[in-house]
């Protein structure tokens, strides 16, 4: 058995800010019970907690567990029955200001979002670590979300606008419909040195799971790494590779 298995959420364990199905969820605790896990997304914690944690059955081992929310930029452990911040990577005040400024300008200039129209929830979010502009809004529906941007063309037309605004601030694509930025060398790649650093495992002894592992997609600075990976399509490929692995464990 691997001794950590990172995965990534949206499209991977789940459909985008969809909990864990009751199966995903009992597959997942049969997972804590033999090896390290760890979970590393866009969202903020909140998120993991609906998605992730609240789905879990009573006995999953979440010592075991490590989330890293906001792309990194956070870290959590679970310790005498409660989730501790190990760190966090805020954004200063006027460093909102600047990427939300940025972030205006890009939809404006690409003419990709039009904030004068009704949007499902907030378009642009604070997460403490993190700023992430959704297209269609926080709480927009899974199939509209999937619409939206199929190609990725969209979103790496936001990117690129956004990230020439931005060159001290590190710029990538999220999840179906956003954009995420955080501080410059903040990613799925800082996280993963983070926790192999804190747990003592090699990198090159773990493995990453996520459905986007391609250039230009929100798992590509996973590479910058000694992890290995595994790409998967959807969760309904985790759930296989996930069994595969309790049937070898």
């Amino acid at each position: 058995m691997t001794k950590l298995i990172i995965f990534d959420l949206d499209g991977t364990l789940v459909e985008s800010k969809q909990p864990l199905t009751e199966h995903m969820a009992a597959l997942f605790a049969q997972l804590l019970a033999v090896t390290r896990v760890a979970v590393i997304s866009g969202g903020a914690l909140p998120q993991f907690m609906k998605q992730v944690i609240a789905p879990l059955p009573d006995e999953a081992n979440l010592s075991h567990l490590s989330l890293l929310p906001t792309s990194g930029a956070a870290f959590y452990e679970y310790h005498a029955g409660e989730w501790k911040k190990i760190y966090e990577e805020r954004l200063s005040e006027k460093e909102v200001h600047t990427i939300e400024t940025a972030m205006r300008e890009a939809a404006k200039e690409t003419g990709l979002i039009d904030f004068s129209t009704k949007a499902w929830g907030e378009r642009i979010e604070y997460r403490g670590g993190q700023i992430t502009l959704s297209a269609l809004g926080q709480q927009a529906p899974l199939v509209e979300k999937k619409e939206w941007d199929p190609t990725h063309t969209k979103r790496h037309a936001l990117q690129a606008n956004i990230a020439a605004r931005l060159p001290e601030f590190s710029v990538g694509i999220g999840g179906a419909t956003s954009i995420d930025v955080t501080k410059r060398g903040i990613d799925k790649a800082y996280g993963i040195h983070k926790l192999c650093d804190r747990l003592g495992i090699a990198e090159s002894e773990a493995l990453y799971v996520g459905d986007e592992l391609v250039k230009g997609g929100n798992d590509e600075a996973v590479y910058k790494t000694d992890i290995q990976t595994k790409s998967v399509n959807n969760p309904a490929e985790t759930v296989k590779l996930i069994e595969s692995f309790l049937t070898t464990a």
